[in-house]
């Protein structure tokens, strides 16, 4: 397939470029780089069958050619990113996701969109199926990306209903590994860059919220699946096993060999209190579960902050 990635230098991004590439398809990568890197695709430059465009997805898109697919994961991810790109992130999910189902109408390709578990919120059922409308504050500061992503949801689902538009949803929960930005301001990679620096792991709130964390080639695969399935969604891809943002600091001061101390800070504004995929679905339909457990992807993607 001639496929193309929005958000292709990005941390996840990069990754699918590379994974696809890998089983014959060509990709187009497309990227606006405000938190996405080059470095993140350099490797790939050269190939033939890989072509970089720098891109703001939401403003025009032009790919010329064929288009077999879109993968659409151009958006700022983290909350220290989509805090402080308010706007471009709320552009990006509404402007950039019509642009994007526009391109795949005109193209007849099939578009697959990055949603997130954000669409949760600060969930009431646990754990979070795919049926499960969530609890979101609209007008909070987190509302950015969480509403961002839940239009972008049900832009795409019009599309599918409307204009017929071959569409698939992934629910995307925690993902770590390589190419992790370090200041991203992402749990894993703040508590991997503190202790291997030996500065205070920063826990925010009393530590005993949730998380669940997914290793990236687990996600990419399940992401590949989804693609190549005949799932609308939204479908969770995510690991889950259910850890505290306690264990995940012990954790990760064992897999470094660090010294460092835990610092408490106050708990950020709509920070949910627990989060933890049923995957069951993805199962059933994509024959897929994760196989790297956390101590293993920890000790990776530590040796790769490391170097």
């Amino acid at each position: 397939m001639r496929v193309v990635v929005t958000g292709g230098a990005g941390f996840l991004g990069s990754h699918l470029c590379e994974s696809l590439l890998a089983r014959g398809d060509q990709v187009v990568a497309l990227d606006n780089l405000v938190t996405g890197s080059m470095a993140n695709i350099e490797h790939l430059f050269g190939r033939e069958d890989f072509v970089f465009q720098r891109q703001d997805v939401s403003n025009h898109v032009h790919v010329p050619g064929a288009v077999d697919a879109i993968l659409h994961f151009a958006s700022p991810a983290s909350p220290k990113d989509y805090l402080e790109l308010p706007i471009q992130t709320l552009k990006v999910g509404s402007l950039g996701t019509h642009n994007l189902l526009g391109m795949a109408r005109e193209k007849g390709a099939r578009l697959l969109l990055a949603s997130t578990s954000e669409v949760y919120g600060d969930p009431e059922i646990h754990p979070q199926v795919e049926s499960y409308w969530g609890h979101v504050n609209p007008v909070g500061p987190r509302g950015v990306y969480d509403e961002a992503k839940r239009f972008a949801e049900a832009l795409t689902m019009a599309y599918h209903r409307y204009h017929g538009v071959d569409v698939r949803i992934v629910r995307i929960f925690n993902t770590y590994g390589p190419r992790m930005r370090p200041n991203d301001g992402r749990v894993v990679s703040n508590f991997l860059v503190q202790a291997i620096e030996g500065k205070p792991i920063t826990i925010y709130g009393d530590g005993n919220q949730t998380r669940s964390f997914c290793y990236v080639d687990d996600e990419v695969r399940g992401i590949l699946a989804l693609l190549d399935g005949a799932t609308v969604g939204p479908v969770n891809i995510g690991n889950p096993n259910e850890f505290t943002i306690r264990e995940l600091a012990d954790l990760v001061i064992e897999v470094t060999g660090s010294a460092s101390e835990l610092v408490f800070e106050p708990l950020p504004v709509d920070d949910p209190t627990q989060r933890r995929p049923d995957i069951t679905l993805a199962r059933d339909v994509l024959g897929w579960e994760p196989v790297v457990q956390l101590r293993e992807g920890l000790t990776r993607t530590a040796a790769w902050f490391a170097r």
